[in-house]
């Protein structure tokens, strides 16, 4: 039996493809949203058996709900603003603080249609992907064309799957033989 969904067959195939890989080595994620609002949690969750990967997710929507629920510094709000990397990184470390997952995703931006600015734009989102024990720094913009807001959302979305999905390590090539 198929059963309808509210998002489109391309993301649900990635939501499906997040939970199937990160099922198989046993991680759990969370995610830490904001322009988003819960929408990658909600694609994923769409999944049956997404309980197996999915701990939990933040709507910090507010620069106050990123302070209080994921340990935002007041300080990285005000110097760089909610929509950077400095703040997406904060609210990717937060999440995994507040959380027993191994890894976290994190998006902030302006979907719009209004709240743009000239150095921040609509269209314009940042992610942050952190891993439980690890010291790499993934943190992101990308701007999408402010088509509709529905769209900006979307976009943001298949980022945030694309993130979650775990690093394929490229197969070692044998040395090249001396003549």
């Amino acid at each position: 039996m198929t059963q309808a969904s509210f998002f489109a067959p391309d993301i649900m195939e990635m939501a499906a493809q997040v939970i199937a890989e990160n099922r198989a080595l046993g991680r759990k994620v969370v995610l830490a949203e904001s322009c988003t609002g819960g929408l990658v949690s909600a694609a994923l969750t769409e999944i049956a058996g997404s309980s197996a990967v999915v701990e939990s997710g933040f709507v910090t929507y507010s620069n106050a709900a990123k302070q209080k629920l994921l340990c935002v510094s007041p300080d990285i709000i005000d110097t760089f603003g909610a929509v950077s990397c400095a703040c997406a990184w904060a609210m990717a470390q937060g999440a995994l603080k507040n959380s027993d997952a191994d890894v976290a995703v994190a998006i902030s931006g302006i979907a719009g249609p209004d709240g743009g600015t000239a150095q921040k734009p609509v269209g314009l989102v940042v992610f942050a992907k952190a891993e439980r024990n690890s010291e790499e720094v993934l943190a992101e913009e990308r701007f999408f064309a402010p088509t509709s807001r529905s769209e900006i959302r979307a976009e943001a979305v298949k980022v945030a799957l694309e993130l979650l999905l775990p690093k394929k390590e490229a197969p070692m090539e044998p040395p090249a033989e001396e003549e």
